[in-house]
């Protein structure tokens, strides 16, 4: 992978679309609909795209019209500026409605949900609408409405999906955490919106090991004063009613009582549920996504992109603490069927979520950069160890999949899936970049710019570059961009977020360079870059480099800028190594990756020195410290540069913090 940009060929084509490909997939349905209701036509799909980001107000019109998600109604775009874009101003709608509606016939699999706290758990459509219906009854019996927000502590189970489907059936707004996350993070997020009621479970099982949760529940009540109400889940102790959790409503007593499925039609920008950004550095960034803006846009992401539809068995390994549960939530839109995993994706080995694969007849698997190359370390070949002919597509996402990773998953998971790595983000709540059944597959490259999304890399002077590094910036507006952050009235949170760098243009955070055919690398975080003598480097290549070692289990590299030379010399770049079970990072290991980067790479990525640590620090959803481990480094107190609770490993930050306090008592 290179820094640069790269020019594709046909030697690094993994996968090709079929001759038949517009007869058979969603998109195409969908362009000979535009030909026949609207006149239109297009040469493939690079032409479409330009008309998609050039016509805003005519594409998402068609969208609104094509996923049938009301009335006609216009203007589409009503005011264009970022931010302060106006979509569809004089329609009302629910989310939870169209969800509900394309969920299939009473008797068509809704959900197949699997656990490691208890048996399988599968809802038609039928008993899904009934069950949300009486949840939602019992959310208005604690007095539920309009406006108030509704706090989930749950995992990715159905009673999480039904609650917040009840919730926002009600215009009320939906927050949720993972039980993993520790007390502090959860209030963190959850203390800044006030909520009404918290739903929550006793405990779980993270692999074989039960973990109560009852002590982490009771302090976050005790944090959260104006609650109403308590539901708790009796999940890891069984029973009519939850244990320890004193005072709480019981999820069978919620839904005690029958109602009526019924859903307040709210205005396009009315809240559904808030994201938070990681929380690793600060408050976590309360963000609030509006009900028509995620429909449209994962309408269109989820049919026209995943080619997903009616029959389809949608998957994608998420906790509720990542917005990728979101966007796994609205397959229902598009008529698939969720399955829904909860648990520890390692026991008792990876290969259980491919047997999960075969088990539920999975159409699209989706995973995380991480797992996918985790799999790949450990020599597993899923193809060889469960049945995977029913899989149409492979997603990858959290982190950019190396080439390496690429062709893993075409010599070990398949040979006809087409491969998806996607990149967006909780600020969207959808992807910039990723697949399309039209696009082919190149090793290394994401295929190209989703519809209706003005993705452009930025140089230095603010230009649209190709073939070369730049800036991801977004130059018009979509639907999914924020409503706002809770709490920021006068917007200037949301404008400092991403605009301030470049006025009326979105500034997202990461680097990447795009090719003439529209495909592109992403190579890293744009605020965690390696500027070494006034030279860019992107982190991915490095761990495409460092992690092809088999000795190294996971790396992370960080650049300490020279002050004295105002921040473009060549400063000190660090790479810190967790090891394989049973490896030394001895001066031998460190040598051939030395040599090895600077062979496949360049001079300028030699670091200048390799520590071994115990662990990298990652985020709950998997991404690695980067930026929080340069504070630490550079003198930052690690409990200022980083939030503990919202890590998944925060013991591996103890190494980083004693090299810190020896690098300050270094003459």
């Amino acid at each position: 992978m290179s820094s640069t940009g790269k020019t594709s060929s046909s030697s690094d084509v993994l996968w090709e679309p079929p001759a038949d490909v517009r007869r058979h997939s969603r998109i195409g349905h969908y362009l000979d609909w535009l030909e026949a209701r609207r006149g239109l036509t297009f040469t493939g799909y690079q032409d479409l795209w330009e008309w998609s980001v050039t016509d805003l107000d005519a594409f998402w019109t068609t969208i609104w019209d094509y996923f049938e998600v009301g009335p006609p109604t216009s203007p589409a775009l009503a005011e264009r500026g970022m931010p302060g874009a106006r979509w569809f101003p004089s329609a009302r709608l629910n989310y939870a409605a169209h969800l509900l509606r394309e969920a299939g016939d009473d008797g068509t699999p809704a959900v197949l949900a699997r656990s490691q706290t208890r048996g399988p758990v599968d809802l038609t459509a039928g008993e899904l609408r009934r069950r949300v219906a009486a949840a939602r009854a019992g959310l208005a019996r604690l007095g539920v409405g309009p406006g108030d927000r509704v706090v989930a502590y749950l995992p990715n189970i159905p009673e999480t999906l039904v609650a917040f489907l009840a919730t926002a059936s009600l215009g009320a707004i939906w927050a949720s955490c993972a039980p993993e996350f520790g007390t502090r993070s959860v209030l963190d997020r959850f203390s800044q919106i006030d909520p009404k009621v918290l739903l929550t479970i006793d405990g779980y099982r993270y692999g074989a090991k039960p973990i109560d949760r009852t002590a982490e529940v009771a302090a976050i009540r005790a944090g959260l004063p104006n609650l109403a109400a308590t539901v708790a889940v009796p999940y890891l102790d069984p029973g009519p009613a939850p244990a320890g959790i004193p005072g709480a409503v019981g999820w069978e007593e919620l839904l005690a009582e029958d109602g009526p499925l019924s859903f307040e039609a709210v205005p396009f920008d009315h809240p559904l549920y808030i994201l938070y950004s990681s929380g690793t550095t600060g408050l976590p960034k309360p963000i609030v996504h509006g009900h028509g803006g995620i429909l449209l846009e994962h309408a269109k992401q989820l049919a026209l992109s995943l080619d997903l539809g009616p029959g389809d068995r949608f998957f994608w390994f998420s906790t509720t603490g990542w917005m990728m549960w979101n966007l796994l939530i609205s397959g229902l839109a598009v008529g698939s069927a969720l399955v829904l995993f909860d648990g520890d994706l390692g026991h008792p080995d990876l290969s259980m979520l491919w047997r999960l694969a075969e088990e539920t007849g999975m159409t699209y698997f989706g995973a995380s950069a991480p797992f996918l190359m985790a799999c790949r370390r450990a020599g597993l070949e899923p193809a060889e160890i469960a049945d995977l002919s029913r899989l149409r597509g492979v997603g990858s996402t959290g982190a950019p999949l190396p080439p390496e990773g690429f062709r893993w998953v075409y010599e070990a998971v398949t040979t006809g899936a087409q491969l998806n790595s996607v990149s967006g983000g909780t600020d969207v709540c959808s992807a910039f970049v990723g697949a399309c059944p039209m696009l082919p597959v190149r090793e290394g490259r994401i295929s190209g710019r989703a519809l209706g999304a003005k993705v452009e890399a930025f140089g230095p002077d603010g230009r649209p570059v190709v073939g070369e590094q730049g800036e991801l910036v977004i130059t018009e507006p979509m639907p999914s961009m924020p409503v706002g952050f809770w709490g920021d009235s006068d917007g200037s949170r949301y404008r400092a977020a991403y605009f301030d760098d470049f006025p009326g243009v979105w500034r997202h955070g990461d680097w990447i360079a795009f090719d003439d055919d529209g495909s592109c690398v992403i190579s890293g975080r744009s605020d965690s870059t390696l500027n070494r003598g006034g030279v860019r480097l992107g982190t991915a290549e490095f761990y495409s480099v460092v992690e092809g070692f088999p000795e190294v289990a996971d790396s992370l590299v960080v650049h300490l800028e020279d002050q004295a030379e105002g921040g473009i010399g060549m400063g000190e770049l660090l790479l810190f190594i967790a090891p394989a079970e049973g490896v030394e990072v001895d001066d031998g290991l460190k040598g051939r990756i030395a040599a090895e980067l600077r062979r496949s790479l360049s001079p300028r990525h030699v670091p200048d020195a390799i520590h071994g640590v115990g662990g990298i620090p990652r985020t709950l959803s998997g991404k690695k410290l980067e930026v929080p481990v340069k504070r630490i480094l550079t003198g930052t107190p690690t409990d200022v540069a980083a939030s503990r609770g919202a890590l998944a490993n925060p013991d591996a930050l103890d190494a980083f913090e004693r090299l810190a306090v020896q690098r300050a008592a270094s003459p």
